[in-house]
């Protein structure tokens, strides 16, 4: 059965004052899909990343998710919108005065009218989920960097929503750990059928875990590429589209 598209930008254009990063940006993502935005800096890709989960309003197009227009969205269809999707930001960005199930029921507490009972049982449900039951008592303080990031993926995962993005998951993880968190990502999207819009530049992972890729260009503002990494290495047009693609991995980071 062929997969039913969850998310669609269409004819998108980002812009801050008068200078234009994105024109005219149009792509979908299909419902269990792994879908990565990567591109090189000052590209977009944390700006469109940010128009997709509602924090910026482009200047023109739309973004759909479930069919619903995002961009236009108003009151309780905005609320309901909102809460289809999870957010995992580049920094995990837990609290530290709070514990690692506190941080994840947090959103429950938040939307939620489920006794303080249940929202525990949740919480540690997905904490589970990111292999860090465990640690439910621990503060962000106490546990490594990977490990706050599956606690910022367990929280993401709080309100059951059927897609997460997540911004740059792997940055500042030694490799060993982002390969930990790559198999994570995709294990979650078979078991829960779950939707993940990545951006990322980690060639080790975008191979690994990635259906689809799309290419941002910062000259051009909009896409240059889109398809499988595989296809896109050897079969782009492109020259810096298939450069990207075969540059050399650092023996030290594999």
């Amino acid at each position: 059965m062929k997969a039913k598209t969850i998310i669609q930008v269409s004819n998108l254009t980002a812009e801050y004052g008068k200078n234009v990063i994105l024109k005219n940006i149009c792509f979908s993502v299909k419902q269990g899909e792994i879908f990565i935005i990567l591109g090189g800096s000052g590209c977009g890709k944390s700006t469109l990343l940010k128009h997709m989960i509602g924090l910026y309003t482009p200047s023109s197009g739309e973004i759909k998710i479930h069919g619903e227009n995002l961009v236009k969205a108003k009151g309780y269809k905005r609320k309901f919108l909102m809460k289809s999707f999870g957010v995992m930001y580049q920094t995990g960005a837990l609290f530290g005065s709070m514990t690692l199930l506190e941080n994840v029921c947090l959103p429950l507490e938040e939307f939620t009218k489920i006794p303080q009972k249940g929202i525990n049982q949740i919480g540690l449900m997905k904490l589970h989920l990111v292999g860090l039951s465990s640690y439910a008592d621990y503060y962000p303080s106490e546990i490594s960097g990977g490990m706050q990031k599956r606690a910022a993926i367990a929280r993401a995962m709080a309100l059951d929503p059927d897609i997460l993005f997540l911004d740059e998951p792997s940055a500042g993880l030694d490799p060993i750990t982002a390969a930990e968190l790559d198999h994570l990502i995709v294990q979650l999207s078979s078991d829960l059928n779950m939707t993940f819009v990545i951006v990322t530049h980690e060639l080790a992972s975008i191979e690994t875990i990635s259906n689809r890729v799309i290419m941002l260009d910062k000259q051009k503002k909009g896409i240059i590429a889109e398809g499988h990494p595989e296809e896109l290495k050897t079969k782009s047009n492109i020259p810096w589209v298939r450069q990207f693609f075969n540059r050399k991995i650092n023996e030290k980071q594999l």
